[in-house]
């Protein structure tokens, strides 16, 4: 029999086809195998499962339900529109999912300390609240920019005992955090553990994170089939780094379903105005991993943009680059105002308030509803929106 694509990517060096791997420094390189190694002992250990599925249900609130948004059924007159509520589990998104186990697998390890970047603040937040659960120290490298659009997050995260890096060189966003976090993780290599925010980084990270994520997909699956009988049509959800979409797609991988990954077109296709990596780039390494990436004229990471902190960075988890490039999922791009418009909807239709990163899927599920009358989507509702809306009413007011 046929295993299932699960169990078949990564292959044992982390490729995922010619995407993925691990091109760091000969010291990284030893510290990821080291991570490595305790990941699929511990993986395979059903005390650390059982102690993990104790902590996703009596602490995350998991499982996460499966909501029918009748108003903008309705409204759109068209393919029924479900949603998968990750902005109910704990701490406000999806990054808990992979946080836990992060920190569960750090303190197997005898770590005394978590660090990672952050973008819009969710994986910091989740993190954060990861290592006061581990009793783990926490430090968490943010953009200056995206500290002043998701200063409430900033606040969460101070509140949990973690430390804020801010970070002031280059575009003071989501990539130039990875780059002070990965360079603060290289002086303290035996203590401390990079726990990366998103299925992106040399292996083990991008299978790591998919794993801990695969539990959306999971319950989503078995949740569907219970409330309608059947599959949906057509699953969703936004993809910056990817680990959300990652996490619902591995539910519904080796079934008929059509799974399309939402890139950030922010203020256009041109140079500097999106972060529309698999729709605009080309092969490249960056920060320790194969993919697809934004590149400048000279061959670097380019600059990217995207009105959601959480999407706007150079590259694409090399998983996605994968099923992209053998036509397994599809990508569309939604721009800021389309996110932004489908925030403003999916509130004041369903009195849902739902992340800007989140926001993406939406607007493309409402954009392709009205022509799909009798089928099925299910977004990915990675996160709620606490943290855009001193931003959002600021800059947009209260509708557009």
């Amino acid at each position: 029999m046929k295993k299932p694509y699960l169990k078949q990517f990564p292959d044992e060096s982390g490729f995922f086809g010619k995407f993925g791997g691990s091109f760091v420094p000969e010291e990284v390189k030893k510290a990821m195998q080291e991570i490595n190694e305790a990941y699929d002992l511990i993986a395979q250990n059903s005390d650390f499962i059982a102690e993990l599925r104790k902590i996703r249900k009596h602490f995350q609130g998991r499982p996460t339900p499966i909501y029918f948004a009748h108003n903008l059924t309705k409204k759109y007159g068209g393919a029924g529109i479900y949603f998968k509520r990750e902005d109910l589990n704990h701490t406000g998104a999806h990054k808990l999912n992979h946080c836990m186990g992060e920190g569960l697998l750090a303190k197997f390890m005898g770590k005394k300390k978590l660090i990672a970047e952050t973008g819009a603040g969710q994986h910091g937040v989740a993190l954060a609240t990861a290592a006061a659960y581990f009793g783990l120290e926490c430090e968490i490298h943010m953009g200056e920019i995206d500290i002043q659009k998701e200063y409430p997050n900033v606040v969460r995260m101070k509140i949990l005992g973690a430390k804020v890096v801010p970070v002031s060189f280059g575009a003071k966003t989501l990539k130039e955090a990875v780059d002070s976090a990965f360079e603060s993780y290289m002086s303290d290599l035996e203590n401390s553990m990079y726990a990366i925010g998103s299925v992106v980084g040399p292996h083990p990270f991008p299978r790591m994170v998919r794993d801990f994520q695969a539990i959306v997909g999971i319950e989503s699956k078995e949740q569907f089939l219970e409330m309608t009988g059947e599959l949906p049509d057509i699953v969703t959800a936004c993809v910056g780094g990817g680990s959300n979409a990652l996490g619902i797609f591995s539910g519904f991988i080796d079934d008929s379903v059509e799974l399309v990954g939402v890139e950030p077109l922010g203020r256009g296709s041109e140079y500097g105005n999106h972060a529309s990596s698999l729709s605009y780039g080309e092969e490249g390494i960056m920060h320790g991993f194969n993919s697809i990436m934004l590149k400048d004229s000279s061959g670097n990471p380019a600059s990217v943009y995207s009105v959601a902190s959480g999407l706007d960075y150079p590259s694409v988890g090399p998983e996605h680059a994968y099923l992209h490039s053998i036509g397994r999922t599809k990508v569309e791009c939604i721009s800021d105002n389309e996110a932004i418009s489908a925030f403003f909807e999916l509130s004041k239709e369903e009195g849902i308030i739902p992340a800007i990163e989140s926001s993406h899927a939406v607007a493309y599920a409402l954009k392709i509803a009205k022509d799909l009358k009798g089928k099925k989507i299910l977004v990915n509702l990675s996160g709620r929106g606490d943290k855009d809306i001193d931003f959002i009413v600021n800059t947009y007011g209260y509708s557009l």
